[in-house]
């Protein structure tokens, strides 16, 4: 692993665990070993570690979702137990970064909106191959229920992806039936 993505991956640790502006920058780059010259020398700032960080968060849970054998709606929602199961039901980290910079860092703030709106788009897609029509407000019901399930698992634990799951397939069966 290079240096760059040796810094992300402790840094995404140390976020996940204690937050992103509560924590200062050597407990950041300590996991790394990494120097804050070599901070500044491969993200410009403090921030633009941040962001690296939100944006390879994305990529991967993306990632994953495109890699889950189920393709549907249902996936998505499986695809969430697993990461939770491996990483760890400690809410959404996008939206804490978005929640810790909304007042600061428009680059951040801009970041996790794009993030959002690409993840919504994914359950357009899915609820259209699964319909076979385009069904915004679907899509954006099933999308809150998985979000609703991410913020809950944090706080009640990873059994309540199955019954948001149930919800979004309910909405989805009602959905074919209209």
């Amino acid at each position: 692993m290079d240096k760059r993505n040796e810094i992300i991956t402790g840094a995404m640790r140390t976020f996940e665990a204690q937050g992103f502006r509560g924590i200062g920058v050597d407990a950041v780059l300590a996991p790394s070993g990494a120097s804050t010259r070599t901070l500044y020398k491969h993200f410009g700032s403090r921030d633009g570690l941040v962001l690296a960080v939100i944006e390879q968060r994305h990529r991967a849970f993306m990632d994953r979702l495109a890699a889950a054998p189920d393709g549907g709606v249902a996936g998505l929602f499986e695809a969430l137990s697993a990461w939770l199961d491996e990483f760890g039901a400690s809410g959404c980290m996008l939206l804490r970064a978005h929640g810790e910079y909304a007042g600061s860092n428009a680059d951040v703030v801009a970041c996790v909106r794009r993030q959002k709106t690409e993840f919504l788009a994914e359950f357009g897609r899915r609820i259209e191959q699964s319909l076979g029509r385009q069904d915004d407000a679907l899509a954006v019901q099933i999308w809150l229920l998985f979000e609703g399930a991410t913020a809950a698992a944090s706080v009640m634990g990873t059994h309540v992806v199955a019954p948001a799951k149930e919800a979004a397939e309910t909405l989805l069966t009602q959905a074919r039936a209209e």
